[in-house]
C-alpha cells in the first residue's frame, strides 16, 4: 500500500509537505504541488478521504434534499434534468454529491442535523421552498452554506436562484388570452409551496389585466403528478360551465389533464387548450404536443451548484437572489390553426 511516506520520498520532499499538498494548501509552490501531484497519479495514491477531511475540515461533499419521497420525486422528469444541472457542475468542481429524501418534517429535521452538525457535508441545496418553510429557518439561523432553489418569502440570508414564477403564469395565462379564450382554469401544485402561490398570483394578474373571470370552481389545486392532472379533468369538464383553457402547473401533470381530456370525449386544443411549465423533453412528444414555458431548469440546477460551491469557498460578493430567464415554447396544445 503507497503511503505518504513513500511519495515524500519519490517527490524528494518531506512527509509534511505531501500532506499540505492533499489538504491544498496554499503556501506550497505550484511547481511543488504539480511534483507532488504528478508523483501521487504515477504510483496510484489516493488520499484517504476521512483524514483528508480532518486537516481541512472540509468533506468536498454537498448534500441535496429531495423535498418527496425518491419514488414519487423522479416519476417528474424536471428533477431529473435539475439534478442533472447540479452534478455537472459540482463534478466539475470536484464535489461529491449526497442525495437525501425525508418522509416527514421530523424526519427532514433530523436529516438536516445529522448532516449539518455532523459535518458530514460542505452545503445543502434545497429543491424547493414551502410558506413559512422551518427548513430554511433553521439552516439560516445556523448560517450553514445553502442555496435554496425557490423563492425564500421571509427574506432570510440564504442564497436562492429561481425564476420569476408569477411572471412566468402571467405570461402563460396571457398566451391562452391572446389566443381568444375567455374561459380559462388552473390546475395547480400543493398550495403550501410558493412556486404554486406564485404561479396562482400570476395567472390571476393576467386575467384580472384582461377583465376576464377568476372562477373557484376551474381552479383545482393537487400534486405533482401524473394522477392529480387526471383527477383535475373529473372535478373541471363535469361542470355546467366549462372552461376553454388550462394552465397547468407542470408538464408531467399536464400529460394526466390529456388522458383526461381524452377519456371524456375532448379534444385538444379543438375544444379546450392547454399550457403548462418546463417544458421536458417528453412535453414535445405528448399528443398533441404541449405548449410549455421553458424555465431553464438544467441552468437552474448549474447555478444553485455553482452559487454553494463559491459561498463554501469563501466568496461573499453576489446577489442573494438570482433569477433565470423564461422563454414559452407554444406547440399544438393552445394554437387551434397550428402550423409548424
Amino acid at each position: 500500500m503507497i503511503t505518504i511516506k513513500d511519495i515524500a520520498k519519490a517527490a524528494n520532499v518531506s512527509p509534511s509537505t505531501v500532506s499540505r499538498v492533499v489538504s491544498g494548501h496554499t503556501r506550497i509552490s505550484k511547481a511543488t504541488t504539480d511534483k507532488v501531484k504528478r508523483i501521487m497519479e504515477e504510483m496510484g495514491y489516493h488520499p484517504n478521504a476521512m483524514a483528508k477531511s480532518l486537516v481541512s475540515k472540509t468533506t468536498n461533499t454537498l448534500a441535496i434534499l429531495l423535498p418527496r419521497p425518491a419514488e414519487e420525486l423522479f416519476q417528474d422528469l424536471f428533477f431529473g434534468e435539475l439534478l442533472r444541472g447540479i452534478l455537472a457542475q459540482s463534478s466539475k468542481a470536484g464535489y461529491d454529491m449526497l442525495l437525501s429524501a425525508a418522509t416527514s418534517p421530523q424526519d427532514e429535521n433530523d436529516t438536516i442535523s445529522r448532516l449539518v452538525f455532523g459535518r458530514r457535508v460542505d452545503g445543502i441545496i434545497l429543491l424547493s421552498a414551502r410558506i413559512n418553510d422551518p427548513l430554511i429557518a433553521m439552516l439560516d439561523s445556523h448560517q450553514f452554506p445553502t442555496v435554496l432553489i425557490g423563492r425564500d418569502e421571509n427574506c432570510s440570508t440564504i442564497l436562492t436562484v429561481d425564476n420569476n414564477n408569477e411572471q412566468v403564469a402571467f405570461d402563460a395565462t396571457q398566451h391562452l388570452i391572446q389566443q381568444g379564450h375567455g374561459r380559462i382554469g388552473f390546475v395547480s401544485g400543493p398550495p403550501d409551496l410558493t412556486v404554486s402561490r406564485d404561479r396562482m398570483a400570476g395567472y390571476r394578474r393576467a386575467l384580472e389585466e384582461a377583465g376576464l373571470p377568476i372562477r373557484s370552481e376551474w381552479i383545482v389545486e393537487g400534486d405533482f403528478l401524473q394522477h392529480s392532472g387526471y383527477r383535475a379533468m373529473s372535478s373541471i369538464m363535469e361542470l355546467p360551465e366549462r372552461p376553454d383553457g388550462l394552465v397547468v402547473i407542470d408538464d408531467v401533470v399536464a400529460f394526466g389533464v390529456l388522458r383526461g381530456l381524452n377519456e371524456l370525449g375532448y379534444r385538444v386544443p379543438e375544444d379546450i387548450s392547454l399550457v403548462s411549465f418546463n417544458n421536458i423533453a417528453l412535453s414535445e412528444l405528448a399528443t398533441p404536443p404541449i405548449s410549455s414555458v421553458d424555465i431553464g431548469t438544467y441552468q437552474l440546477g448549474y447555478t444553485a451548484s455553482q452559487q454553494l460551491i463559491r459561498l463554501i469557498q469563501g466568496e461573499h460578493h453576489f446577489q442573494r437572489r438570482t433569477l433565470i430567464p423564461h422563454r414559452l415554447v407554444v406547440r399544438e396544445s393552445s394554437i387551434r390553426h397550428y402550423h409548424k
